[in-house]
């Protein structure tokens, strides 16, 4: 079977495009590893692509899961891998195509999760609630010293996963990746973008995106009563809409604050990227872009 495309980079760098321009000369589908744009109904604020912006190449891992829900890694890497299987099996080109480096990782990777149990994890989260997460992550310093030490207090959600997996499993929490290996051939592609350039790009699209009605969208969200979940509130600039339609700030600062989380997210991403060797590199505004990734395939010692 063909191997899989993967086009990565930080968040407002091109890759929906790229991705489409691809599909369309391989032959390929799209199977997005997005964390956010998986959830029905939160299209403007995810910037998941428009009909038009499909182009007709098939899209999958899109608008697919109820947004009240909380799809785990674990889900997602399944569903993803499913789908990418099915995209093979019938000769196409699979293009991965995704800012989210763990649901990149989590697809494409050698990576195993411990599984989750629904009391545990309630009750861990209810302990954190009423003592707090600096007394949540003392305790984790007792049953697991190592994660403790990659963990911070302040990331309450990780530190109660380190401790319900040592609950389950009897055995520490692997707060690090393992060593990176590919569970397909894979030709790996990152679009670099200048750091100005990139901060343009972005304060561009949440422009954009506000302009194109992402109050009226979570403001429709909650009419319809649809409360969201842990994972999907978490999308960048809902909180500040929300924070916005509560009153508790004016729209300027929902978009000036929804900007600055942007860029934080960017830099992570660029962090978790940069490091990667399989990754091959290539100018966002190359104006033979296309041809440069298409010629990447055609080598097969780019293949990982």
């Amino acid at each position: 079977m063909k191997p899989v495309m993967a086009i990565v980079g930080p968040t407002a760098s091109g890759k929906t495009s790229l991705a489409v321009h691809l599909a369309k000369a391989l032959s390929g589908e799209v199977v997005s590893t997005d964390s956010m744009q998986i959830y029905a109904g939160m299209n403007i604020g995810t910037a998941t692509p428009s009909e038009a912006e499909c182009d007709g190449v098939v899209h999958h891992m899109i608008n697919v899961c109820d947004p009240r829900l909380d799809l785990t890694v674990s889900q997602f890497q399944s569903d993803a891998r499913r789908a990418i299987d099915d995209v093979r099996a019938r000769d196409h080109v699979a293009l991965v195509t995704g800012g989210s480096g763990l649901y990149v990782a989590a697809v494409l990777d050698e990576l195993e999760f411990p599984g989750t149990d629904p009391a545990i994890r309630s009750r861990l989260e209810a302990q954190a609630l009423e003592l707090g997460g600096p007394a949540m992550h003392e305790r984790l310093e007792l049953a697991d010293p190592a994660a403790a030490a990659t963990i911070p207090a302040s990331n309450v959600r990780r530190v109660i996963r380190a401790l319900e997996v040592n609950e389950i499993t009897g055995s520490n929490y692997k707060a690090k990746l393992p060593d990176r290996k590919s569970i397909y051939p894979t030709v790996r592609i990152g679009l670099r973008v200048p750091r100005d350039q990139l901060d343009a790009r972005i304060a561009e699209r949440v422009d954009s995106m506000f302009e194109s009605g992402f109050v009226d969208e979570v403001r429709d969200l909650q009419a319809s009563g649809v409360v969201l979940g842990r994972t999907a509130a978490r999308a960048l600039g809902y909180s500040q809409v929300l924070a916005f339609l509560r009153g508790d700030i004016d729209e300027p600062s929902a978009r000036s604050e929804t900007v600055d989380a942007t860029k934080r997210f960017a830099r992570r991403q660029q962090r978790w990227f940069n490091p990667d060797p399989r990754i091959t590199w290539l100018d966002f505004d190359a104006p033979d872009l296309v041809d440069q990734a298409l010629a990447l395939w055609g080598t097969s010692d780019t293949r990982t």
